[in-house]
C-alpha cells in the first residue's frame, strides 16, 4: 500500500459528516485483462462523480491469488449499521485463462470477498462458494440488505449444466456474514440471458435494474419486498 493511499482514504472517511456534495466518492473497479494486475481491485476517488483520481499510484489496492487468480466486477457495500464494508467480486482471470467458453462452463463456483471496518485495512480475500454444484460460472456478484428478514441477499449470474449452459440466469443465496450461505436458488428467470443485476432501496421500495442480453437493454422493476412480486416499469 503506497504512502499516498492511506491519507486519501482517511480524508474520505473524515468527510463522512460533511454535507453530501462536499464528501468524496470512492469507486471500486478492475481495469481490464491486459495484465494479471489489471484484473485486481483498484480504487479511485472523486468529489463530483465525474473526474476521478486513481489511488495507490494506479496500482491495485487488493489482490486475489485464490481460485482463478483474478477478480472482476467488484461491488462495494456498507452494512446497515455502518460498521463494516464488504467487497464482492467475480473469481475470474481472462488474462490467465483466456477462453470465454471455458470461463462460462468450467469457471469458478465461488465469489471473492473482502471486508473492512474503515476502507483502509482489509481482511485477506476469501473464496465463498455460493453457486449451484452444476454452475459453470458465478459472475458479477452484488448484495442488498433485506430489511424484512434482516440478512443479505447475494445475487449473481450463472450458466448451468442442467440445461447444457443454455443461458445466463440470476441466482441468489442468503447470508448474514458473507462467510456462510444458504442454498442458492434462481432469482430472475427471463426468456433470454440476464446478467448484471443491481438493486437499489429507496424509502420503502426496491428498484431492480437488469441487463437483458437478448434485447441489449436495461429493464427496471419495482417491489415492496426483495422476493417480489416485481412490477416491470416502462
Amino acid at each position: 500500500m503506497s504512502s499516498t493511499f492511506l491519507p486519501l482514504v482517511m480524508a474520505l472517511l473524515a468527510c463522512a459528516t460533511l454535507p453530501a456534495p462536499a464528501a468524496p466518492y470512492l469507486f471500486v473497479t478492475f481495469k481490464g485483462e491486459d495484465t494479471p494486475m489489471t484484473e485486481q481491485i483498484h480504487f479511485a476517488l472523486s468529489k463530483d462523480g465525474r473526474r476521478w483520481t486513481a489511488l495507490n499510484g494506479g496500482q491495485p489496492v487488493l489482490v486475489s491469488k485464490l481460485g482463478e487468480k483474478g477478480v472482476r466486477d467488484p461491488y462495494l457495500l456498507r452494512s446497515p449499521d455502518g460498521k463494516k464494508f464488504f467487497i464482492l467480486a467475480t473469481d475470474l482471470s481472462i488474462h490467465l485463462n483466456g477462453d470465454w467458453t471455458r470461463a462460462q462452463t468450467a469457471g469458478s463456483q465461488s465469489i471473492v470477498v473482502w471486508e473492512s471496518e474503515d476502507l483502509v485495512h482489509w481482511s485477506p480475500p476469501r473464496l465463498a462458494r455460493v453457486a449451484a454444484p452444476d454452475a459453470g460460472c458465478t459472475w458479477a456478484p452484488e448484495a442488498v440488505y433485506d430489511e424484512e428478514s434482516k440478512d443479505y441477499l447475494v445475487f449473481w449470474a450463472s450458466k448451468n449444466k442442467s440445461d447444457d449452459f443454455a443461458k445466463q440466469r440470476i441466482w441468489a443465496a442468503r447470508t448474514r456474514d458473507f462467510s456462510t450461505f444458504a442454498k442458492s436458488f434462481i432469482y430472475i428467470y427471463k426468456p433470454g440471458h440476464v446478467i448484471d443485476t443491481d438493486i437499489v432501496r429507496d424509502r420503502n421500495k426496491y428498484h431492480r435494474f437488469s441487463k437483458d442480453e437478448q434485447f441489449k437493454a436495461i429493464t427496471m422493476e419495482t417491489s415492496d419486498k426483495l422476493m417480489g412480486p416485481w412490477t416491470e416499469q416502462p
